[in-house]
């Protein structure tokens, strides 16, 4: 990627919370589901916002989308963020529409649905280019880009699964533990330099994950009350103001994570009872 001559400034005080008006913002997965309601909800506070994701027509109905008055007009940029070279292209974009690049949110992702056994190499590798390679790279591209901004951020969007796994979503759950260290990784790599890094965990969403999985469809037992897409949006990115390094969004996410650290054998127990019943 070309080198841009970012200067650093001065960094906004770390006490106080994040103001978003006139940040930039890139966000994948931007077309439907929790990426779009992100880049509406940044929109309407006021951050410049280039949003991604392979569906050109979709991006294109989002830029045009009415929001509210104060919100500020969306960038679409299609393209595959699993690809280095539109990895490369996108920062090149908010480099040069943008001048700059304050926070990066990893929205996009994909699942797929059977037995770990009765899958392939090619199913875990989507999975995890999409879902862990991709924001990975997309981050350590964008680095250099957030260090010279006044208040930048990263926003990881993993998955409760990757706090504790369920069965038959085992390419899934693998790449969002994966992404849920990175976080924290990340964090304790980044914070001295002023960059924070929130994981936002999702429980049941409101999405079209159950419509373009890899491979499978959407088991019987899974069956819990998605949380609305906005409603999800509206707490990360209230997190995000607030500088908070997790966020759980809805009550089934938060009950679930605390589970899954003090007794995740109950989960087991129930998840194996409701698949017997059910089969």
């Amino acid at each position: 990627m070309k080198t841009h001559p970012y200067p650093r400034v001065p960094r906004a005080d770390r006490r106080h919370a994040r103001r978003l008006a006139g940040l930039r913002a890139v966000i994948t997965g931007g077309s439907s589901g929790v990426g779009r309601a992100l880049a509406v909800e940044l929109a309407r506070r006021g951050c410049r916002c280039v949003a991604t994701a392979r569906r050109a027509e979709r991006l294109a109905e989002l830029a045009r989308s009415p929001l509210s008055p104060s919100a500020v007009p969306i960038i679409p940029f299609a393209g595959d963020i699993t690809s280095a070279d539109f990895r490369e292209r996108l920062l090149e974009e908010c480099g040069s529409r943008l001048g700059g690049l304050d926070i990066v949110v990893a929205a996009a992702g994909g699942g797929a649905i059977g037995t770990f056994r009765g899958g392939d190499p090619a199913t875990l590798r989507s999975v995890m280019e999409l879902d862990f390679f991709a924001p990975a790279e997309l981050v350590r591209s964008a680095l250099p880009m957030l260090g010279a901004s006044p208040d930048p951020a990263v926003v990881l969007v993993g998955s409760i699964l990757g706090l504790h796994p369920l069965p038959l979503h085992a390419e899934y759950c693998a790449a969002k533990a994966a992404l849920a260290a990175l976080a924290g990784s990340l964090r304790a790599e980044v914070s001295p330099e002023g960059i924070d890094v929130l994981l936002a965990s999702l429980g049941p969403t409101r999405s079209e994950f159950w419509d373009h999985l890899v491979t499978g469809t959407r088991p019987a037992w899974s069956a819990a009350e998605p949380l609305p897409a906005e409603t999800a949006a509206a707490a990360i990115v209230e997190a995000l103001v607030r500088r908070r390094p997790e966020v759980l969004p809805g009550w089934p996410a938060k009950g679930f994570a605390l589970a899954a650290r003090l007794c995740p054998r109950l989960i087991d127990a129930a998840v194996a009872r409701r698949r017997r019943r059910e089969s």
